[in-house]
């Protein structure tokens, strides 16, 4: 039988979406991917082949995507006219936040989603967003398997003192403590390092996922032993626009001295702060480094000291270091940003290859290097489609009902 699973990624003004095949001798076939941004502003369409060959890109009326469900509209009627013949089999969505319940992926269901729903004071920013595109879908299509894929699962598998703050305990059980995300990143590297060797899939390895969102684990037999991030995404290295770890006290100098409210401090600390704050110039570190402006340079720095601090905290956690993995936007594209961390990181015994770094690896580091380093590319739609399948394996009972159904008008 024809059939494909859907990948979801729903952020606070974009869908983006893949597609994954599930016939075949290779139980998953990358497909198209795309997407709706600019929702509520200037919606546009685009879409791109599985060898990236650009399929679709085109604005929108605002009017008809003014909300994600106009958004998932666009995308349901595109996916009915280029695969009428094929069943959607299930939808994977990426959800930032599991909470302490939510350890693994879950097929949703009423209650499962009413847990997440309750998880919203967690993640404010992003939990809502993913949950409206669930909700739609159930709305339109209610018998179509829909599998929730966390950002903090993969982290459960810490120690329960690497989970902990400093504060009462009634803050605890409330559920503040160190969750930490990027975990379908981390999840998919770690399904890779058998590949690499085999003294990495059972040794000690710091993955650095270093993008506009930044952050470090610290694996110990593939498992998540610490990590960066904590209650938010906003902890941690300096990112794009976020300010990394701070010092509470420096809020309560904000709060005070500048009069600044909680949705003020929001926009400080996600959008206004990271490389963009220390450069006043980008968020892109490709812009950086290019840049004639001393403040860029002062960015980088700080950016690549942050990331060389953070290795020697990990490697603490671990108690020793095997390996480095560096993945998305920055880790797999800076050979640069690369070379410079690994400078910071010698003191473990990491020794850079150059020629090996500017052709990208996989492995980076020299024969001799006690610790070795290696680029490998993330993929956390792939991750999400295996978790996908995984909770709807076996034939599809009712094609014609789990048929991806038409665009309503009112949609």
């Amino acid at each position: 039988m024809n059939s494909f699973l859907l990948v979801v990624n729903a952020g606070s003004s974009s869908i983006k979406f893949a597609l994954f095949h599930t016939n075949g001798t290779d139980p998953l076939v990358a497909g198209a991917a795309g997407q709706v941004e600019g929702i509520g502003t200037q919606p546009r369409f685009t879409v791109k082949g599985a060898a990236g060959q650009p399929l679709v890109d085109r604005a929108l009326p605002a009017v008809d995507v003014s909300h994600h469900s106009g958004a998932l509209a666009v995308i349901r009627t595109w996916l009915h006219e280029h695969h009428e013949d094929a069943t959607l089999r299930a939808i994977g969505h990426r959800v930032l936040h599991g909470g302490r319940r939510f350890s693994e992926p879950v097929l949703v269901d009423a209650k499962v989603l009413a847990e997440l729903e309750a998880l919203v004071p967690l993640a404010p920013l992003h939990q809502p967003h993913n949950l409206a595109v669930i909700r739609a879908v159930r709305e339109v299509s209610p018998e179509l398997p829909q599998v929730a894929c966390f950002d903090t699962a993969f982290h459960r598998t810490q120690p329960a003192i690497a989970q902990a703050f400093a504060l009462p305990r009634r803050l605890a059980e409330e559920g503040v403590r160190r969750y930490g995300f990027h975990g379908l990143s981390y999840e998919y590297i770690a399904s890779t390092l058998p590949a690499l060797g085999p003294e990495l899939a059972g040794g000690r390895v710091i993955v650095a996922h270093l993008g506009n969102g930044a952050s470090l684990c610290a694996l110990q037999g593939g498992r998540s032993v610490a990590t960066t991030m904590s209650f938010t995404p906003l902890d941690g290295l300096i990112m794009g626009t976020r300010c990394g770890a701070l010092d509470p006290g420096v809020l309560l100098y904000l709060m005070g001295r500048h009069a600044l409210d909680a949705p003020a401090l929001e926009k400080l600390l996600w959008h206004e702060s990271g490389l963009l704050g220390v450069s006043g110039v980008s968020n892109d570190v490709r812009t950086l480094l290019a840049s004639a402006d001393p403040r860029a340079r002062e960015a980088i720095d700080l950016f690549v000291y942050r990331v060389g601090r953070e290795l020697g905290s990990l490697a603490a956690a671990l108690g020793g270091l095997d390996a480095v993995v560096f993945t998305a936007g920055i880790g797999e594209g800076s050979a640069v940003i690369r070379t410079e961390i690994c400078r910071q990181a010698a003191w473990l015994g990491l020794e850079l290859d150059a020629a090996a770094n500017e052709r990208r690896g996989p492995r980076l580091s020299t024969p001799a290097s006690r610790v070795s380093a290696w680029m490998v590319p993330t993929n956390e739609n792939l991750m999400i489609a295996r978790h996908t399948l995984e909770r709807v394996a076996g034939p599809v009972s009712a094609p014609e009902q789990d048929r991806l159904p038409q665009a309503r008008a009112d949609s």
